[in-house]
């Protein structure tokens, strides 16, 4: 009777990102509310006009602008007593740079305003690259399942491993898919939201990572 073998596969490929999507947010509170509406049209207008000289010299490979938020409320105290409203506004934007020399020189003078913060620089790559680089990961992450059955079978004395199932990573027959897993995941690292504007950005190596399920069967 042929022994059942069943592995997993796992191989990661690691690339430099191609592209850095900067996050910002302009905001302002304050009393007043004309002022604040005032303080923060000033700071998008100013923000945007960069933007879009940037695009113009081909810096960029997207941005996009959200619109403009305005609430209020009425804060308390220590005492519980009710404060003087408080007007508040704010909108966000994200810059995807394809030349990353650029973002670094750009991404510290454009937040030296006080109603201009960096929420954080996400790195990526396109989408051709993904594709490419996930196919790649993939074949890799089967070839070392098809190794680890290749072992198992020889450590048995059986002969070579044939396959009869494979999955991503949780998703072969009675095997739940945990929550925590992908059967394809990039990890990179982001600039630290908030903190002071680095004078030079170092991007990452992203990984791609891939995992498969098989089972075998050898005689």
């Amino acid at each position: 009777m042929p022994t059942t073998i069943a592995v997993t596969g796992r191989a990661e490929e690691r690339i430099d990102p191609e592209l850095g999507a900067v996050a910002l947010t302009v905001t302002s509170n304050g009393g007043d509310r004309d002022r604040v509406l005032h303080a923060v049209r000033v700071a998008h207008e100013r923000l945007l006009a960069g933007i879009r000289d940037l695009d113009g010299a081909g810096s960029l490979e997207s941005w996009s602008a959200g619109q403009l938020r305005v609430w209020s409320r009425r804060p308390f105290n220590s005492d519980g007593r009710q404060l003087p409203l408080v007007h508040q506004a704010a909108a966000q934007l994200e810059v995807v740079f394809r030349d990353l020399d650029a973002l670094g020189a750009w991404v510290g003078p454009a937040s030296s305003s006080e109603e201009i913060t960096v929420d954080g620089v996400d790195w990526r790559l396109t989408d051709a690259t993904r594709a490419r680089v996930q196919e790649t990961a993939q074949r890799a992450a089967v070839a070392d399942a098809v190794r680890k059955a290749r072992v198992y079978a020889e450590a048995l004395g059986l002969s070579a491993p044939a396959p009869v199932e494979l999955a991503d990573h949780g998703m072969l027959s009675e095997q739940p898919m945990p929550k925590a897993h992908q059967a394809v995941a990039v990890r990179g690292f982001a600039m630290e939201a908030g903190g002071p504007p680095a004078p030079e950005l170092a991007p990452a190596t992203l990984v791609v990572e891939a995992s498969v399920d098989a089972r075998f069967t050898a005689g």
